[in-house]
């Protein structure tokens, strides 16, 4: 598709989607009116960087109990369905659930600040979530391999952001297996993410666990070690370092070779908070498991995303979907263009639920093309990093202001 041709469609799918949310939220309607912008001052692509950007922790900024629900209400686009909460001091789960239990697809995720992000998608942007992700996935291989193993919870055990999008994408193996197989309460994601310090039982509880889920990887690997089918793995960066380690404690290697694929996305720190290498990672899944450098990828998608970006195998640059409008900004948060270092914004049209028009912690360069790889469209450098969030503080301010208001009026 030539380039002015695919700008004008990306054009017009986010001023619909960015005027549906004028329209329909109420929340973000207020800061857009504070802002001074609306869906008629959009004329050309060079316009869409005057659409209002909502800062990453406005979506950590939840209150609890029925508040949380109300909360949700307030983020949420259109019409929503009859929800129903029971009791009087619902947790933070009991509300996720039963806005699910309605048919919605409310998420979450828990970085380093040990504050959940919440997302609430309804059933079409969800599919879009894991339709990208799939295709995305699929566009690096010609077909699925025969078999996967996750080392990430299933998505009947948790409301994780990371659990949910795997729920197509694992129909397309004979064989997908969990490591992980326990419910995670958005407690204990939480708790682990901030590293708390567990009681003697947690701990214990918590290494058996580790025992039980690193036993189930090494049988399945073991399993299909002498076949010829082809596996997939997927994990955390983090998880996986520790399941090489105890494979290497046992003197376990495998060699998979090209039958292997390895797939990881989330935080790159070890779990004693130091920094994990990517290219001395994919070193050792070579030699513990034979995997070329070439079939170890990592993604890169935020919680507030409709979208996943995936290393390509020959450079390993994060590359995004045609859909996503990214942009770099620099402190003064102007867009910095293509090949400077500033903080991740983009702008997701396929975010019908929500206001998808945000910008990150993230700190990122884009390139307009892969250095390496003839792939079309831009990718992000191989290094993603977390920044400073003082530059966003008056417009977080704001938009917690907003929604404090709307609470106040329930």
């Amino acid at each position: 598709m030539p380039l002015d041709e695919a700008q004008a469609m990306q054009f017009k799918a986010i001023k619909y989607t960015f005027a549906r949310h004028y329209t329909l939220n109420s929340f973000y309607h207020r800061y857009c009116e504070e802002k001074g912008v609306t869906p008629d001052d959009l004329k050309t692509n060079g316009d869409l960087e005057q659409i209002p950007l909502i800062p990453d922790s406005v979506f950590k900024q939840h209150p609890s109990g029925k508040d949380f629900a109300y909360w949700i209400a307030g983020i949420f686009t259109g019409d929503l369905p009859q929800v129903v909460i029971k009791g009087a001091n619902p947790t933070f789960d009991d509300v996720i659930n039963a806005f699910n239990a309605a048919g919605m697809a409310v998420t979450y995720s828990s970085g380093t600040s040990g504050l959940s992000t919440v997302i609430p998608r309804d059933m079409k942007t969800m599919r879009y979530l894991q339709y990208s992700w799939t295709k995305k996935w699929l566009d690096f291989w010609d077909a699925a391999p025969d078999h996967s193993l996750t080392f990430i919870p299933k998505s009947t055990h948790t409301n994780l952001t990371a659990s949910k999008i795997q729920e197509v994408f694992l129909d397309l193996f004979k064989d997908p297996h969990h490591a992980l197989d326990f419910e995670i309460s958005a407690d204990l994601a939480v708790r682990a993410s901030v590293g708390d310090t567990p009681t003697a039982a947690e701990q214990l509880s918590a290494e058996e666990q580790l025992r039980k889920m690193f036993i189930i990887g090494t049988k399945w690997l073991e399993r299909y070690e002498k076949t010829t089918d082809t596996i997939w793995l997927l994990s955390f960066p983090a998880l996986f370092s520790a399941f090489l380690d105890a494979l290497e404690g046992q003197g376990k290697r495998f060699d998979f070779g090209e039958r292997g694929v390895l797939q990881t996305g989330g935080g790159w720190k070890s779990r004693d908070g130091k920094g994990i290498s990517h290219e001395d990672f994919r070193k050792r899944v070579k030699e513990v498991l034979g995997f070329p450098d070439t079939h170890c990828h990592d993604s890169y998608g935020m919680s507030e995303m409709t979208s996943v970006s995936i290393t390509c195998p020959e450079g390993h640059y994060y590359h995004l979907d045609p859909w996503l409008k990214p942009i770099v900004l620099d402190k003064s948060l102007t867009s910095v263009g293509y090949g400077e270092w500033g903080r991740f914004a983009f702008l997701d049209p396929l975010a019908y639920s929500y206001p998808g028009f945000i910008m990150s912690g993230d700190q990122v360069r884009l390139l307009e093309h892969c250095p390496v790889c003839d792939r079309p469209g831009p990718v992000l450098d191989q290094t993603i990093s977390r920044m400073g969030s003082e530059e966003m503080r008056g417009c977080a301010t704001l938009l917690a202001n907003i929604l404090q208001d709307d609470l106040r009026r329930q």
